[in-house]
């Protein structure tokens, strides 16, 4: 009888759907709750066993950061429109990074993805492949010409790995008190902007 209950009835007809109905509950559950979830709440949603959603996600972290990534659209969209016509990379990872950790903060999907989720249990969340992939999605829609500045793709991850380490500080620690937005601009492009433009052109 359970095994008839499970996926309200109506079970995935291959891998690929079972894994985007998975996500489409992990997701709808972050946006209600505005926390992090575990595999057995996602389990439940879904009338399914833990084993079935271990069989396409091997934790809950893995779990979160599929979730967060299949939220992150909106996300970026807003991103994309606060950088828009700034070239130059330092004015544009700064102006990135001060609108991520104000921004992310109201995005509970992409505050677990950059912050709780991998601030204290698992610190190399930040870097792990799915984030390194997500900030190369960010960095890839600015209007910097990152060649022209010399960044080819081994020096545009690295910056993306630099910068969600200089993110991931300030969740861990934004202050007491917090810097405001300007404060946190000034400060960022004073210290983090000539690591980023010490970068040889050519």
């Amino acid at each position: 009888m359970a095994r008839r209950r499970g996926w309200g009835g109506s079970p995935p007809g291959d891998d690929a759907e079972a894994t985007r109905r998975i996500i489409a509950a992990a997701v709808e559950l972050i946006g209600r709750t505005g926390a992090e979830i575990s595999i057995a709440d996602v389990a439940e949603s879904l009338g399914v066993i833990r084993q079935t959603v271990y069989r396409y996600f091997p934790s809950a972290d893995a779990l979160m950061t599929a979730s967060a990534i299949a939220s992150a659209d909106d996300f970026l969209d807003r991103l994309t429109r606060q950088v828009s016509g700034l070239g130059d990379p330092v004015e544009a990872m700064t102006e990135a990074v001060v609108f991520t950790l104000t921004d992310v903060r109201r995005t509970p999907h992409l505050g677990i993805l950059l912050s709780s989720s991998y601030s204290n249990a698992h610190p190399e969340g930040m870097t792990s492949d799915e984030a390194q992939a997500f900030g190369m999605t960010m960095i890839r829609r600015f209007d910097v010409d990152w060649a022209a500045h010399g960044y080819d793709e081994p020096a545009l991850r690295e910056l993306v790995e630099y910068v969600l380490r200089t993110m991931q500080s300030f969740f861990l620690s934004p202050g007491d008190p917090a810097r405001s937005d300007a404060e946190l601009r000034r400060y960022l492009y004073r210290w983090m902007g000539p690591a980023i433009g010490a970068q040889p052109k050519g």
